[in-house]
């Protein structure tokens, strides 16, 4: 009789345990703000780089969401006059002062975040930078390890689908296609509401 209550009552510890970390993982949200986006362009003539470490997303793990806001003059350039162009006659940070992007993890109320290891993911979603909205497909690397959630991805724009013009006087130096890198070192998980 004993043992039989013993085993019941183990048995309902571990459902316990199990709806708990299942509405633990149901409310899970990540933020950072320290994340960081980088771009690279390069041609024969001239290599630019630029990179901005004040990067704010979150990350809502039961519907996937993901949000990405980068704030335009927040790029920090080697040369203070690429870093002037970028904002005055490229981007035009002024009018256009933030770049975000809104997409979906696929089958991101699937993953499982506990324990060490390294996920491949892909994303969709929609990047609004110059006024401009294109689709984005690409694959993200999420990694987990000692509790800390970080994550990575990398993906290429023309500059074209983003009306982005560059005079030709200048074109030999800056790349149609521009390579862009996402790193967020250590997602914070946002207290369950």
């Amino acid at each position: 009789m004993i043992n039989k209550m013993k085993i019941k009552v183990c048995l309902q510890l571990v459902v316990f345990m199990i709806m708990i970390t299942t509405i633990g993982n149901a409310q899970a949200k990540y933020f950072t703000k320290a994340g960081k986006v980088s771009f690279y362009s390069k041609t024969t003539v001239e290599d630019i780089e630029a990179v901005n470490n004040k990067v704010v997303s979150i990350w809502d793990v039961p519907t996937g969401q993901i949000e990405f806001a980068v704030l335009m003059k927040g790029f920090e350039f080697k040369k203070a006059l690429m870093q002037e162009h970028f904002n005055e006659n490229y981007i035009e940070s002024d009018r256009y002062p933030k770049a975000i992007f809104k997409g979906t993890i696929e089958n991101s109320n699937s993953l499982s975040l506990n324990g060490d290891k390294t996920l491949v993911v892909k994303i969709n979603g929609f990047l609004t930078m110059h006024g401009v909205t294109n689709p984005v497909n690409t694959t993200a690397t999420i990694i987990v390890k000692n509790g800390v959630v970080a994550a990575s991805c990398n993906l290429e724009i023309e500059l074209s689908d983003y009306k982005i013009n560059v005079p030709a006087v200048a074109a030999a130096n800056i790349s149609k296609r521009i390579s862009i890198s996402v790193n967020i070192p250590d997602y914070l998980l946002l207290p369950a509401k």
